[in-house]
């Protein structure tokens, strides 16, 4: 199979689809691999890198999109990309399609074999592909919280961890996932006091023994989480339904009763958001007020720390990639079940039930296109 990976075109977006030491196994196994020049300058992989893994470098975006049977991307393409989709080609990155209907509307349109990273979903509900990058936005999380608590930037003036002789910033964590325990761990790193809210009780349990009692948790409520809520400094977002759009959570009326200069943090923004006024942000204008709170809604938080996000996705997506280009899309996905649920489109129908139920369109059973 020939194999092609894109530069990344959204706004400080750094990562790349696939590493050199990813295009050394597929090439090592016979495949072909395109890379567009430039493609992981921001991941520090060279195109001399990629070169000397075995790949073919080129110049252009609109060649590398012609000739490659499957693309492996990191972020959705965005319009600038749409005309490039076509029918007989898998793509395989992360989609969100629930909270972005243009895109949908694009791939059907299209006819494109998409499948998407974040709904890779193991028998035990666990995400493989979502995973590395929600431990990576859980721990910005609260770094760019603690951050953006400082004066300068608007917030509150308060120093997350304080100092001995004064109080420390209540940090809420809304949802005990991957990405809310992350935040919570670092949070609580930094010495404040933390909170994790979900719905979960033995995952509240969990966190808690882990953390030797450190991090308190509560079921959440909505009258307990805006009680909650009122007495935060930070406030993390992570409330995930994977495929489905986030449910909003915290509402204007919360946010207008929390204290000056307090900051939320979306970590949800890819599939909408969890509170109530959020909309995403880029890393060039990451924050915008409401009442007198600082919202944080930046949609692609790891690429912010391409080296690390890039080696840790690539460990995910590996074996996946190999399947699918070894075996082909349709019979990869019969033989991995876990794999099958990221399919979101084919020939211009839509399989995932919860895209088509944000977007009120019909939806063909995957299965039907694999046998």
């Amino acid at each position: 199979m020939r194999i092609g990976v894109p530069r990344e075109v959204k706004n400080n977006e750094n990562r790349v689809g696939l590493g050199a030491a990813g295009v050394h196994e597929l090439v090592a196994r016979g495949h072909d691999v395109v890379v567009e020049k430039g493609a992981g300058v921001g991941s520090r992989v060279s195109d001399e890198d990629y070169r000397t893994a075995g790949a073919t470098v080129l110049d252009s975006a609109d060649e590398l999109w012609a000739l490659a049977e499957m693309i492996i991307k990191v972020k959705e393409p965005l319009p600038e990309e749409y005309g490039r989709l076509r029918r007989g080609q898998i793509l395989f990155t992360y989609l969100h399609l629930a909270a972005d209907q243009q895109l949908t509307g694009a791939l059907l349109d299209s006819g494109t074999t998409a499948i998407a990273y974040e709904t890779v979903q193991r028998p035990d509900r666990s995400l493989p592909l979502l995973a590395p990058m929600s431990a990576i936005a859980g721990r910005l999380a609260a770094q760019v919280g603690a951050y953006h608590l400082m004066a300068p930037l608007g917030g509150a003036g308060v120093l997350m961890g304080g100092v001995p002789g004064t109080t420390e910033a209540n940090v809420l964590v809304i949802g005990g996932g991957v990405v809310g325990e992350q935040a919570a761990m670092m949070a609580h790193g930094l010495h404040a006091n933390v909170t994790v809210m979900d719905l979960d009780v033995a995952r509240l349990g969990q966190i808690a023994t882990m953390h030797h009692g450190g991090i308190l948790t509560r079921y959440s409520t909505a009258l307990d989480l805006a009680e909650e809520i009122r007495r935060a400094d930070v406030v993390v977002g992570s409330v995930l339904i994977p495929g489905k759009r986030a449910p909003k959570l915290v509402t204007d009326e919360m946010v207008a009763e929390m204290k000056p200069g307090s900051v939320l943090v979306d970590v949800a923004i890819d599939q909408g958001g969890c509170f109530e006024n959020s909309r995403p942000t880029t890393h060039d204008d990451p924050t915008f007020r409401v009442h007198d709170a600082v919202y944080y809604c930046v949609a692609n938080m790891p690429g912010s720390v391409p080296v690390t996000a890039t080696a840790a996705l690539n460990n995910a997506t590996l074996p996946y990639i190999l399947k699918i280009a070894g075996a082909g899309w349709q019979e990869a996905l019969r033989a991995d079940e876990s794999l099958a649920k990221g399919l979101h489109t084919h020939a211009g129908r839509l399989t995932h039930a919860g895209t088509g139920e944000a977007h009120g369109l019909e939806v063909t059973r995957a299965e039907s296109l694999l046998d």
